[in-house]
């Protein structure tokens, strides 16, 4: 598991822009990702997301999440995330267990 207090700082600066991550927060450019862990992607409501993500029915965990921060465009092919993802796998990690808080 990885350090979620460096999690949260790596949101801060690297997703915060697009993301909220408080109880029923609005959307931003991306979905608020209150909750994230256990969700199906593509799947929250009041957030307009792409046919492709929908399609992808996965659902968020640590497995799936690192896959997707590693290369968005790569994972789901046709989101409209511009982000080029996360090379570190230790960042990532990080992250992860960050989101993982929200609950």
């Amino acid at each position: 598991m990885g350090d979620a207090t460096n999690g949260k700082k790596l949101f801060m600066k690297m997703c915060v822009t697009c993301h909220t991550t408080e109880k029923d927060g609005k959307h931003k450019m991306g979905p608020n990702l209150h909750g994230i862990m256990g969700k199906t992607c593509g799947t929250v409501p009041g957030f307009d997301f792409t046919e492709s993500m929908k399609k992808k029915a996965i659902i968020w965990d640590e497995n799936t999440l690192n896959d997707y921060l590693e290369c968005p465009k790569k994972f789901i092919p046709g989101t409209k995330k511009s982000f080029y993802g996360i090379k570190k796998s230790e960042d990532r990690r990080d992250l992860i267990a960050f989101l993982a808080t929200l609950k």
